[in-house]
């Protein structure tokens, strides 16, 4: 087998090895049944017990209440950046969305297609190197939900503890930063995310969904885009991206058996010291977000120019540290290390930038 590289990348990420392993063998057949996941019907009992399994496994790990839904989508995040509205914003109602990156931007843009909407806070004209403070939002207590995206993969920060929005629904996009940590989920009406980063493969996303925010659904939504329609399908009105489910299901368990999430928040925070404490012992590297905006999940750094950093990524690929390139919105480096990166990769990314900056320093 081909040596495994650290794949840095944002997305699609770095799965564990284990559950590498567990796909692998069951690819051609899964045991006892005589064929692969791939080739089953959403109908079958096999697939309803992995989807059931899923479900239960993030209900234990995540501490979900009972009166919440889960969904396994297609779409990715992005669908739900118009499912959201979509569902959720009445004709004549308003929402609140707090624009802390890329991915927030885009969610307002596609919901101001859908309706009214307020920017009660953005952090674009200091170049998204921070979340928004509490007392920088202008909330409407009439709003229909207030939207916010947890962690901003492209620009390296995080929410560290959600804003305080008075008891209006809060909506997530946690793509980035799922399960990374211990999460609350009884302050949020919805949490949605693909699963491409620290939950499993392209072509599923979770949804999270309060019981008492779907009463006031409108009927005649398209039954795709219906959270009713798919609730009531136990997200199979057709059929669902069913490998994608399969994976997220092993990486659940694979984060039970680390510990929960308590542990994998201190897991992550020890994988991502050692990098930040890089970049901060001199003047050469520089990173992007502020120092209380830090996430643990994507780190964002920048050299004195951009042909080193050019050269940094050329040499870094070399060594088997992949992906390391910033978005071309941004520049710079950009090193994602999700749930099932491994620490030896990030030790090996800090001696490479030692090394680096001592020859080109």
């Amino acid at each position: 087998m081909t040596e495994r590289v650290y794949n840095f990348s944002a997305g699609p990420a770095m799965l564990p090895v284990e559950v590498l392993e567990e796909a692998q063998r069951d690819l051609l057949g899964m045991p006892g049944i005589g064929m692969s996941v791939l080739e089953m019907s959403h109908r079958s009992k096999t697939v309803v017990a992995i989807m059931e399994s899923a479900e239960d496994d993030i209900r234990k790990l995540a501490g979900v209440p009972s009166n919440y839904r889960m969904l396994f989508l297609s779409g990715g995040a992005s669908l739900q950046f118009s499912m959201v509205p979509m569902n959720l914003l009445p004709a004549n109602g308003r929402a609140d969305y707090v624009v802390s990156g890329s991915f927030a931007k885009l969610a307002l843009q596609e919901a101001q297609k859908l309706g009214q909407i307020n920017v009660a806070a953005s952090t674009e004209s200091q170049g998204f190197v921070r979340v928004p403070y509490q007392e920088e939002l202008t909330l409407d207590p009439e709003a229909a939900y207030v939207h916010i995206t947890t962690n901003n993969t492209i620009y390296g920060t995080e929410w560290q503890t959600e804003p305080d929005v008075n008891g209006v629904p809060l909506i997530a996009d946690a793509s980035s930063n799922i399960f990374s940590k211990p999460i609350d989920i009884s302050k949020y009406g919805l949490i949605y995310a693909g699963a491409q980063k620290n939950l499993g493969v392209a072509g599923v996303a979770l949804v999270l969904i309060r019981d008492d925010l779907l009463p006031s659904i409108p009927d005649g939504l398209p039954a795709m885009l219906d959270y009713n329609v798919q609730i009531k399908a136990k997200s199979a009105h057709n059929t669902p991206p069913v490998f994608s489910i399969y994976v997220l299901g092993l990486v659940v368990k694979w984060l039970q058996q680390q510990g929960g999430l308590e542990q994998v928040a201190r897991n992550n925070q020890e994988k991502a010291q050692p990098l930040y404490d890089a970049i901060d012992s001199g003047e050469f590297y520089r990173g992007h977000a502020l120092l209380d905006h830090r996430s643990l999940t994507n780190v964002t750094f920048r050299l004195p120019s951009e042909e080193l950093e050019q050269q940094f990524v050329v040499e870094a690929d070399a060594a088997g540290l992949m992906d390391l390139k910033g978005h071309r919105s941004v520049g710079g480096i950009r090193a994602s290390i999700y749930n099932a990166f491994p620490p030896a990769g990030v030790e090996s990314l800090v001696s490479f930038m030692k090394e680096f900056e001592r020859t080109h320093g």
